[in-house]
């Protein structure tokens, strides 16, 4: 089977293409799963960089996220089966034509959903989901501004939070991606320079959002935190940017804002203690309702681009370009 393997932590996003016995032994509570699709992002340009949360031993096989076929089931193995259409999520290894994840978190694709449209589900919706629902406790009488709204994990937030009644200001960087927000349910759509604050006042009759979702860091975070009406929140979901945001503890304190660092790789099994099990009937209840939204039309999962699996170092230099909507995905078929 095709594998592409980083041989060495680099920052040109060089992998190899190897060849390697396929895999056919799953234990107890695995799942094997041939592989179609695997998404890109930015964390996997962090890992193969040596600069993600978690480092994996040199060599490693990237890849956080798969849609595929399941092909083989361990033998304590009862909420899957062989031949049904999944979407997983591991510590890394899906770039890869088989797969073996554990099973707590696969997931299964209803019959009407396509696999690229399956594909963002659960880290991009899973991330928006349990950060606004569970972190935040969003409510219909929110409003919310969005940075990276034209990105994986930001768009995903765009629908989740509309689909939860909450009013949406997205931040994002080109027409084409605002046009884009508007038509994934945001009430209002906004560049992110240095007037955001003002421009967000300005759409909120003056008193600023109750949620800021903060996917992106950096200067941007700086500004956007001035658009927080008092007693609001702030998800700090990530640094897309490549900087750490300086949210000034003065500004945090007069407003009563409460600062949420928010991690979702902790339910996946992504921490040291590694908690899937622990997390993995909520998760699952959680992903079998982004999949039958997804199913029923009540959120339009993006991938924008899918390259051959030979082009991933493209796709990544795609994602860094920022004129991606939605996801990017290399492709096993």
């Amino acid at each position: 089977m095709r594998a592409l393997v980083c041989t060495g932590y680099n920052d040109e996003f060089e992998v190899e293409l190897h060849r390697k016995p396929k895999v056919t032994e799953v234990g107890a509570n695995e799942v094997l799963i041939k592989v179609h699709y695997a998404s890109v992002s930015h964390a996997v340009g962090l890992m193969i960089a040596g600069k993600y949360q978690t480092k994996p031993s040199i060599p490693f096989v990237p890849g956080t996220e798969a849609v595929g076929e399941v092909i083989g089931i361990g033998s304590q193995v009862s909420r899957l089966r062989v031949g049904m259409r999944v979407i997983a999520v591991n510590n890394f290894g899906c770039y890869a034509d088989n797969i073996v994840v554990p099973e707590y978190t696969v997931y299964s694709i209803p019959p009407q959903l396509e696999l690229l449209q399956a594909l963002p589900i659960p880290i991009s919706y899973g991330t928006a989901y349990t950060a606004l629902l569970w972190r935040a406790c969003l409510q219909p009488t929110d409003t919310v501004l969005i940075l990276g709204a034209g990105a994986g994990v930001g768009l995903a937030a765009v629908e989740v939070a509309a689909q939860a009644g909450a009013q949406v200001i997205a931040c994002t960087s080109t027409a084409d991606k605002r046009r884009a927000v508007l038509q994934h349910g945001a009430t209002k759509a906004v560049s992110p320079d240095g007037c955001l604050a003002e421009k967000v006042k300005n759409l909120t009759n003056g008193q600023g959002v109750s949620v800021l979702f903060d996917p992106v860091g950096g200067e941007l975070a700086n500004n956007a935190l001035r658009a927080t009406a008092p007693n609001g929140q702030i998800l700090s979901i990530g640094f897309a940017s490549g900087s750490l945001p300086q949210y000034a503890p003065n500004y945090l304190l007069v407003k009563n804002l409460t600062l949420h660092g928010f991690f979702f790789g902790r339910y996946l099994g992504w921490t040291l203690t590694d908690e899937r099990i622990q997390h993995a009937p909520a998760l699952q209840v959680v992903m079998e309702k982004l999949l039958e939204w997804a199913a029923s039309g009540r959120i339009s999962p993006v991938v924008s681009k899918t390259y051959p699996i030979e082009q991933l170092d493209k796709a990544l230099y795609a994602l860094q370009k920022r004129d991606i909507v939605g996801k990017v995905a290399i492709s096993f078929v």
